[in-house]
C-alpha cells in the first residue's frame, strides 16, 4: 500500500473531480444534520439526568455511608481540625449533651453475631455515642448496689438515667477500634481467648458468657468496618502523596509527548527501539521478581501460601511471601514469550505497519493540535464519572430512618416497623416485655423511595450513554481532522487553519444525533452486561448448573457483541466524519468497505494496534519502575523526600494507571489517524 502525498486518491471519483475542478475540497464539506430524532432524545435524556441529580442532592446525605449510625439514627463523624466530633442528627442539628462523643458503644455486643448484622449492616442492639469506652467489667445490678459506680455507669445509658431498659445489662472492658468500642480481647498461651484475664463473665441476667462469644461478635461487627478502615488509609495516602502523583503523571505526559515527537521524524527507528525496550523492560521485571523470590528463601513465614494468608488489610504482607513474587514472575514470563513470538511470526507485516505509521506521523505532524485533544476527552469523561458517582451516592443515601421492634422474648410484633416517639404509648411494650423500637436501616414508604431503584438504573444508563457519547465525539473530531488532511490537494496549503476546531464544530452542529444513536446502541448492550453480572452474583449460591451455564453463555455472547459494536461504531464514525451521512448509512458503508478489504484490515490494522500497544507498555513500564523505586524508598538519594505511606502501592498503582491512560490518549490519536487514512485509502 502506498499513500502518495501529492495525489492521495488519483483513481477515486474525488481524484477525478479534482482534475476538472481545482477548488474541490473533498467530501467533508458536503453535509447536513443527521439523526435529528436521536439528537432531541439525547437532549431530553440529559435534562432528565439533571433533574434526577437535583432531586438526589436535595434528598441525600452522604454522611450516612461514611459515619457509623447509632440506634436512634444519629451518627458520629470523625474528629477533624475544624469540627467537634459530635453525634449529629441527619438534619445536622447538634445538641450540647452530644458534643465531643466520637465513639460508638453497643449495649449488647453479642447481638452483633446475629445474621442481621451482615444482612442490614446494622447491629440489632441499642447503640450510643460516648466520650470514652468502658474500662472494666460491671453489671447494672452491681451499679444499683454500689452508689460510687452509678455516675460512671450512667454515661453509657440513654438520657443519662440509671434505669432498666435505658442502660446495658453489663459493661465490658473495651478498646476503641475504628471509632467503635469493642471488647479488649487477647489470646493467652494455648490459644485461650480472654478479656483482661477472664474467660467468662456475668451477663447481668443471672447467666454466663464466654470470651469466645465476644470474639465472634466482634468479627461480625467489623466486616464492613475493616473495608472502611482500608478506604480511610488509602485516602490518607492520597492526601500526603497527591502532589507526587501529579508530578508522576506530568512526567508520563512529557515522556509520551517526546515519544510522539520522535515518532514524527524517526518512525522506523523509534518503532524498533520501542520493541527492544519493551522486551528489556519486561525482562527486568522478570529478573526483579526472581531476585525477590530468591531473597525470601529461608525467611520466617515466607513459604505461607496466599490462600492460607487470606484477606489482609495490610497488603504489604503479600509482598513478604515467595508465592506472590513467583506469580508475578510467571505472568511476566508469559507476556515476554507472547510478545517475542508475535514479533517473530509477524515480522514482515511489522514492516508494512511501520510504513503506515510513518504516513500517520506525517498527518499528525500537519495536525499537531490533535495530540492535545485527548485532554478535552479526559476532562469530559472525568466530569461524567464525577456526576455519576456523586448522584449515585446521594441517591443511595436519600432514604429515611426505618425503626423496627427488637425483642428479647417471644413477640408477634418482632421486626415490625415502629415509631420511636409513639412506641411507649402503644400496647406493644405491654404485650412484649423488653421490646424496644430501635433504628434498623434506611428506607422509606413515599413514591420517591419506592421508585429509587428506577432512578439508580437511570443514573447508570445515562452514565454509559454520556461516556460513550464523549468517546464518540472524540473519534469523530479526530477522524474529521485527519480526513481534511487526506483530502487536501496541496499539503499543507489546503489544510484548514484549525482542523481540530473545524472538525469539532462540524460534529456538534451536524452529527450530534448520529453520535447519540451509536452511543445509545452500545450503552444498551453494556447495561445488559451489567444486569447479567448482577444476576450472576445473585445466583452464585444456587446449585443449578444449567442456570450457571446459560448465564455464562449470555455473558460471553454480549461481551463479543459489545466488542463488535465498538469496532463497527468506530469505523461508522469515521465515515460520518468523511461523508456526513446518517449513522445507519455510515455503519453499512463502513461494514461493506471493511468486508471488501478484510485481509488488509485483519493484518495491517491489528499489527499497527499491536505496535502502538507496545509503545504504551514502554511508557507505563518506565514511569512505573521509577515510581516504584521512589515511593518504596529504595532510592537512597530521595529516601527522606518520599512521603510516609500506609500502602506504598497506592500512589504507584495510581501513577501506573494514570500513565497508561495518558499514553493511551496520545497513542489513540495515532490509532485514529491510521484507521482514518486506511478507510480513505480503501475508498
Amino acid at each position: 500500500m502506498e499513500l502518495n502525498e501529492k495525489n492521495p486518491t488519483p483513481d477515486s471519483k474525488y481524484g477525478e473531480a479534482r482534475k476538472f475542478d481545482p477548488t474541490f475540497k473533498g467530501p467533508i464539506h458536503n453535509r447536513g444534520c443527521t439523526d435529528v430524532f436521536c439528537c432531541i432524545l439525547f437532549i431530553l435524556a440529559i435534562l432528565g439526568y439533571f433533574a434526577v441529580g437535583i432531586l438526589a442532592w436535595s434528598q441525600g446525605d452522604p454522611r450516612k455511608v461514611i459515619y457509623p449510625t447509632d440506634s436512634r439514627g444519629q451518627f458520629s463523624p470523625s474528629i477533624t481540625p475544624l469540627l467537634f466530633c459530635v453525634c449529629k442528627l441527619p438534619t445536622s442539628t447538634v445538641t450540647v449533651s452530644n458534643r465531643k462523643k466520637p465513639l460508638l458503644f453497643y449495649f449488647n455486643i453479642l447481638k452483633c453475631a446475629s445474621p442481621l448484622t451482615l444482612l442490614e449492616f446494622q447491629c440489632p442492639t441499642t447503640q450510643l455515642c460516648v466520650e470514652s469506652c468502658p474500662t472494666k467489667h460491671m453489671t447494672l445490678v452491681n451499679a444499683y448496689l454500689n452508689k460510687g459506680e452509678q455516675e460512671y455507669y450512667k454515661q453509657f445509658c440513654k438520657e443519662g438515667i440509671l434505669k432498666h431498659g435505658l442502660c446495658p445489662s453489663m459493661l465490658m472492658s473495651s478498646k476503641p477500634f475504628t471509632r467503635r468500642c469493642l471488647p479488649a480481647l487477647s489470646t493467652m498461651k494455648g490459644g485461650v481467648v480472654v478479656v483482661g484475664n477472664e474467660t467468662s463473665f456475668d451477663n447481668g441476667k443471672g447467666g454466663k458468657v464466654n470470651a469466645t462469644d465476644f470474639l465472634d461478635a466482634s468479627k461480625k461487627s467489623n466486616v464492613v468496618v475493616e473495608a472502611r478502615q482500608v478506604a480511610m488509609r488509602i485516602f490518607e495516602d492520597y492526601t500526603v502523596s497527591w502532589y507526587w502523583i501529579l508530578i508522576g503523571l506530568v512526567i508520563a505526559m512529557v515522556v509520551s509527548l517526546i515519544f510522539i515527537v520522535l515518532l514524527r521524524y524517526l518512525a522506523g527507528i523509534m518503532i524498533w527501539v520501542m520493541i527492544v525496550m519493551v522486551i528489556l523492560v519486561i525482562g527486568y521485571g522478570i529478573f526483579h521478581c526472581a531476585m525477590e523470590y530468591r531473597s525470601l528463601k529461608g525467611e520466617p513465614g515466607s513459604d505461607v501460601t496466599i490462600r492460607d494468608l487470606g484477606l489482609q488489610t495490610d497488603f504489604s504482607v503479600y509482598l513478604q511471601i515467595r508465592q506472590t513474587w513467583l506469580a508475578f514472575m510467571i505472568i511476566l514470563s508469559i507476556v515476554e514469550v507472547v510478545v517475542i513470538l508475535l514479533l517473530v511470526f509477524l515480522r514482515k507485516r511489522v514492516l508494512i505497519a511501520i510504513a503506515l505509521i510513518k504516513e500517520a506521523s506525517r498527518a499528525v505532524g500537519h495536525v499537531m493540535s490533535s495530540l492535545f485533544y485527548p485532554l478535552l476527552t479526559f476532562a469530559l469523561l472525568a466530569l461524567v464519572i464525577a456526576y455519576w458517582a456523586i448522584t449515585a451516592v446521594f441517591l443511595s443515601t436519600s432514604n429515611e430512618q426505618v425503626y423496627k421492634v427488637f425483642n428479647t422474648t417471644e413477640c408477634e410484633y418482632s421486626r415490625d416497623t415502629c415509631n420511636p416517639e409513639m412506641f411507649n404509648t402503644t400496647n406493644i411494650s405491654a404485650q412484649c416485655p423488653g421490646a424496644e423500637c430501635l433504628f434498623a436501616f434506611y428506607g422509606g414508604e413515599t413514591y420517591y423511595h419506592k421508585y429509587l431503584i428506577v432512578f439508580q438504573f437511570y443514573n447508570v444508563f445515562l452514565f454509559f450513554w454520556c461516556a460513550n457519547f464523549v468517546t464518540a465525539l472524540g473519534q469523530v473530531t479526530l477522524a474529521g481532522a485527519f480526513a481534511s488532511y487526506y483530502w487536501a490537494f496541496k499539503k499543507p496549503d489546503d489544510i484548514p487553519a484549525s482542523p481540530i476546531c473545524s472538525s469539532l464544530g462540524r460534529a456538534l452542529r451536524y452529527h450530534t444525533g448520529s453520535l447519540a444513536f451509536g452511543s445509545l446502541i452500545l450503552s444498551l448492550v453494556q447495561v445488559i452486561r451489567v444486569l447479567l453480572e448482577y444476576l450472576d452474583q445473585k445466583l452464585k449460591a444456587a446449585q443449578n448448573r444449567f442456570a450457571k451455564f446459560l448465564l455464562s453463555c449470555l455473558k460471553c455472547c454480549f461481551w463479543c457483541l459489545e466488542k463488535f459494536i465498538k469496532f463497527l461504531n468506530r469505523n461508522a464514525y469515521i465515515m460520518v466524519a468523511i461523508y456526513g451521512k446518517s449513522f445507519c448509512t455510515s455503519a453499512r458503508d463502513a461494514f461493506f468497505l471493511l468486508m471488501r478489504n478484510i485481509i488488509r484490515v485483519a493484518v495491517l490494522d491489528k499489527v499497527t494496534d499491536f505496535l502502538l500497544f507496545l509503545g504504551k507498555l514502554l511508557i507505563v513500564g518506565i514511569v512505573g519502575i521509577c515510581s516504584f523505586f521512589f515511593f518504596s524508598g529504595r532510592i537512597k538519594a530521595v529516601e527522606q523526600t518520599a512521603p510516609s505511606l500506609n500502602y506504598y502501592w497506592v500512589p504507584i498503582l495510581t501513577v501506573v494507571v494514570g500513565s497508561y491512560l495518558i499514553a493511551h490518549g496520545f497513542f489513540s490519536v495515532y490509532a485514529m489517524c491510521v484507521d482514518t487514512l486506511f478507510l480513505c485509502f480503501c475508498e
